[in-house]
């Protein structure tokens, strides 16, 4: 009886949460590591049925780079990278469109398995506009993001439909399919759609002022304190891009971004619906 006490005061907790969120869009990037790990994509994706049953509009957007690598070297490719951006010739090119389709169409079709009104967003929707990434060498085809069409995915989310997107961008002008970081377009959806959340779901608690102490867990940091972190050598190597494009996020009028570890049974609502969280979250 305790337990089932316990639950419902989760559960009443959550509704003035679920009231303020009704109706509002969140974005959440999911990919890296735990993108294979079967149990936690389970959870996370039942939290994301969860949000959507609630009337929260989700957008999901993945990335692959473990597939995209595998593949390659799988072909006789070795994988090159250029300050943390994979170098994307025409041949690789193909693979990343190739692994990022497989991969979209299994997010959508676990999600519906689970109940999920969803829909998939690949390369081929031509959602994503750029123009070629600028680099003090030459990295292929990979592209900078100069705009989200937003009308075509606002279209989507509106009917409450969780909406799974592909990091595929085409130039304009050329029509060409790039390759684009998956955290810039998490952030560059978020802002174009005027998200209430912007979420990264890593393996890692959140920031840590001691990366091998958890209890070190910053649970709410603001943009000026990411920077001196940034600065004091706290916040380095991989953390860096996840802060960046939370912090371009928040540039871009979304109220809050949150950094959680996906690995947490039930990470996504404990950190959305309590008033703790169990993450990082980033505010003005």
């Amino acid at each position: 009886m305790e337990n089932i006490i316990k639950k419902a005061d989760v559960l009443v907790e959550a509704i003035p949460y679920i009231d303020k969120f009704r109706k509002k869009v969140f974005v959440i990037k999911y990919g890296g590591s735990i993108l294979h790990d079967d149990a936690i994509r389970h959870g996370i994706f039942e939290d994301i049925v969860f949000l959507s049953f609630v009337g929260i509009r989700v957008i999901l957007v993945h990335g692959g780079g473990p597939n995209i690598s595998n593949r390659l070297k799988e072909m006789g490719i070795e994988p090159k990278f250029h300050n943390g951006i994979r170098i994307t010739d025409e041949k690789t090119l193909q693979v990343v469109i190739k692994e990022l389709d497989e991969i979209n169409d299994q997010i959508v079709k676990e999600l519906r398995a689970l109940g999920g009104d969803v829909t998939g967003l690949d390369g081929d929707e031509h959602i994503i506009h750029v123009e070629k990434k600028k680099s003090d060498r030459d990295l292929g085809f990979v592209g900078t993001i100069t705009n989200i069409e937003f009308e075509r995915l606002s279209r989507r989310v509106q009917v409450g439909r969780i909406t799974v997107v592909a990091p595929l961008g085409e130039s304009v002008e050329e029509q060409q399919p790039h390759n684009v970081n998956a955290d810039e377009v998490a952030s560059a959806i978020a802002y174009s759609m005027r998200a209430e959340k912007f979420v990264l779901l890593t393996d890692v608690p959140g920031v840590l002022k001691d990366p091998k102490d958890p209890s070190t867990l910053y649970s709410t940091l603001t943009m000026a304190e990411v920077e001196q972190l940034k600065k004091d050598k706290i916040i380095t190597g991989g953390m860096i891009p996840k802060v960046d494009a939370c912090m371009d996020a928040l540039r871009g009028d979304v109220p809050k971004a949150h950094i959680i570890d996906a690995r947490q049974d039930h990470a996504l609502l404990l950190e959305i619906f309590t008033a703790k969280g169990v993450g990082t979250e980033i505010v003005h």
